[in-house]
């Protein structure tokens, strides 16, 4: 009788991190993976209004996909670009950022008003594991027709479901259904739709 043993290689950082594993944030290919979305963004931001074919271009090297059209004002920062997945008309306004250690996807039709950060990365509770300096990311689903109103911030692991609305200044700590408004800190929902 033969078996075989399958050597399993071992992960790599950008490989846990992606799957929602503990990862290493100083890895050299992710210090990279970052340097090059901040020169991108970079270039995006500096970029005017009005010049949007660079701007477009810009995008298309920077983010994961996106469809038809796209607004996004300056500045916007993000730290991977390659996790954001945008459908068709996705608006974001001034000074939004996306830590995209996990895929962010958007439906069609969000809007994001100014100032609108979308977490995707999160560390371990306990401050021994925590100063080791590894982290975790889980991702962030935001579906159809959405509104995210100025300064909301989204933890991990949230989804918000379609024709949804959050109220300017909420924290979003759990998924949000949808068809509702919701507001507060922590969010939750205050009217159906």
């Amino acid at each position: 009788m033969h078996v075989t043993c399958l050597q399993t290689l071992p992960m790599t950082e950008l490989e846990k991190m992606t799957s929602g594993e503990l990862y290493n944030a100083g890895d050299a290919e992710l210090v990279a993976a970052r340097s090059k979305a901040r020169q991108l963004f970079t270039q995006y931001n500096a970029a005017s209004y009005d010049d949007k074919e660079t701007k477009t271009a810009l995008l298309k090297q920077l983010l994961g996909s996106f469809k038809g059209n796209i607004d996004i004002q300056s500045p916007f920062y993000c730290d991977y670009g390659f996790n954001i997945i945008a459908g068709d008309n996705l608006f974001l306004n001034f000074n939004c950022i996306i830590l995209d250690c996990a895929r962010v996807t958007f439906g069609d039709n969000v809007f994001l008003a100014p100032n609108v950060q979308l977490y995707t990365a999160y560390h371990p509770v306990i401050a021994a594991e925590r100063i080791k300096g590894p982290e975790y990311a889980a991702p962030i689903t935001i579906g159809n027709n959405v509104w995210l109103g100025g300064g909301v911030i989204v933890c991990p692991g949230v989804t918000i479901g379609d024709n949804t609305t959050i109220g300017a200044g909420s924290v979003v700590t759990k998924s949000i259904p949808a068809n509702v408004v919701a507001a507060g800190n922590p969010c939750r929902v205050i009217k159906d739709l």
